[in-house]
C-alpha cells in the first residue's frame, strides 16, 4: 500500500498524459478554459495539452500527499519536500512557458538530489545516512553498508543521466512511458538485487544473555 502511495502522481501524471494524448484537440480546449490564466499568453496548444493537463495532476498528488500525511498526523519524509518544492517550480515553468523541458528535467534532478545527500551526509557527518535509515530493520558489517550507500549513489547519478538520455533522444510519448515502466522497474529491480547480495551479509542481532544454572561461562 505504501508503495502505491509513493508511485501514485506518477501513475497519475501517466494515466493523465495517456488520456490527454488521445483527444489533444479538446485536451488543449479543456486547459484553455480551466487553466488559460496559468499559461503564458492565456492558450494552451494542443501539441502541449497533454503534459500540462499531467503536470497540473502530479502537482496536485504531490501535494495531496503531503496533506494526507500531515493529516495523519505522520511524518513528511524529506524527499517528498524536495520532490513537492521541484515539482511545482519545474512543473510550474512548464505549465507557463508551455514547455515540455522543465517537467523533464524533475526526475533527474530528484534522483541526483537523493544521490548527493546519500554522498555528503558522511562526508559532513561521518555517518552514513543509510545506516541511520535502515539500521534497525538490518545489521550489516560496516564495509556492507558502505558499499551499499555507494551503490545507491551511483545508481541515482545513472538514474539522472539515463532520464536525460531518454527525454532528449525519444519523443514526448517514450519518455512518459520509460518515467513509469523504466524509472519505477529500474528501481524495483535494482532494489530487488540489492536485497539478494545483502542477504549474504546479514548478521543476527545480538541476543540476551542468558543466566540458566549450568550454562557454560
Amino acid at each position: 500500500m505504501k508503495l502505491l502511495f509513493d508511485f501514485l502522481p506518477i501513475i497519475l501524471f501517466f494515466a493523465t498524459f495517456k488520456f490527454a494524448e488521445g483527444s489533444p484537440q479538446a485536451a488543449a480546449d479543456f486547459a484553455t478554459r480551466h487553466f488559460g490564466t496559468l499559461v503564458a499568453g492565456g492558450t494552451v496548444t494542443a501539441t502541449q495539452a497533454p503534459v500540462m493537463l499531467a503536470t497540473v495532476v502530479v502537482i496536485a498528488a504531490t501535494l495531496a500527499q503531503v496533506l494526507v500525511l500531515k493529516a495523519m498526523r505522520r511524518k513528511v519524509d524529506v524527499m517528498l519536500w524536495v520532490s513537492l518544492a521541484l515539482v511545482v517550480v519545474l512543473g510550474g515553468a512548464t505549465i507557463w512557458f508551455q514547455s515540455e523541458t522543465f517537467i523533464k528535467w524533475k526526475p533527474s534532478v530528484l534522483y541526483w538530489a537523493m544521490g548527493l545527500a546519500l554522498w555528503l551526509t558522511p562526508l559532513l557527518t561521518g555517518r552514513n545516512l543509510l545506516r541511520m535509515l535502515l539500521g534497525e530493520q538490518m545489521q550489516l558489517p560496516d564495509r556492507i553498508w558502505h558499499r551499499l550507500n555507494f551503490s545507491w549513489v551511483a545508481f541515482f547519478g545513472t538514474m539522472g543521466l539515463l532520464n536525460l538520455w531518454v527525454a532528449y533522444t525519444f519523443s514526448t510519448d517514450t519518455w512518459v512511458n520509460f518515467k513509469l515502466f523504466g524509472g519505477i522497474g529500474l528501481v524495483l529491480l535494482f532494489t530487488l538485487a540489492q536485497g539478494v547480495v545483502l542477504s549474504r551479509h546479514l548478521q543476527e542481532p545480538p541476543g540476551p544473555v542468558s543466566n540458566e544454572p549450568g550454562e557454560s561461562r
